[in-house]
């Protein structure tokens, strides 16, 4: 509100008009809507932040297997296929189960998994976490058991072209997808790696 002085040299009162009002409520109404959507979109990514960090965790942990498999020798690079290419790696999403004899996930001897306590885990042994329960602390009576089961692992392994077009004897593409679905989503989410793998170690 302003006070100005007319040429009677009386004070008039003036203040803001409704229209002037009007658009300070729009605005403010605006900028309080965006503020709004992003902390719906902040509390969104927090709710998925766990099972994210494990399909990125598990989506490396299979690739690690398979460069560790290949360096120490374990399986011929022949084999580091998918088996519709005469390899020992199953195609397609399959559950996180544990790896069986041979030490690598995605083949055909994988295992059910079982808790740290060594009991199966629940869900048809997908892999399951230990998660602490009320106290805060893992390793007390009150812990819980999170099945994994949700979860699906994709281990794509196509040939490398040279730039002839022709294929790369010493080399493979690897792509390992980690994907997953949570109650009320339309969609999976999903984590990929991607790596080159060779014939040399």
């Amino acid at each position: 509100m302003m006070s100005m002085i007319n040429k009677s040299g009386t004070k008039k009162q003036e203040g803001f008009t409704l229209i002037e009002v009007l658009i300070a409520i729009v605005v403010m109404s605006i900028g309080l809507l965006a503020v709004i959507a992003s902390f719906a979109t902040a509390v969104a990514a927090t709710q998925s932040a766990e099972e994210d960090l494990i399909a990125r965790q598990k989506a490396l942990e299979a690739m690690e297997s398979i460069y560790t498999a290949r360096n120490s020798q374990q399986i011929p690079f022949a084999s580091i296929a998918n088996v519709a290419s005469g390899g020992i790696f199953l195609g397609g999403a399959l559950p996180l189960l544990c790896a069986g004899p041979d030490g690598l996930v995605g083949t055909a001897d994988d295992i059910a998994c079982k808790t740290q306590a060594g009991a199966a885990c629940p869900n048809g042994g997908a892999e399951c976490v230990m998660l602490p329960g009320r106290d805060g602390v893992l390793g007390t009576a009150d812990d819980q058991i999170m099945s994994l089961s949700n979860f699906n692992r994709t281990i794509a392994i196509n040939p490398v072209l040279l730039a002839s077009g022709q294929t790369n004897q010493n080399m493979m593409a690897i792509t390992i997808t980690i994907s997953y679905t949570k109650d009320g989503w339309t969609q999976p989410r999903q984590f990929t790696a991607n790596g080159l793998i060779s014939s040399y170690h």
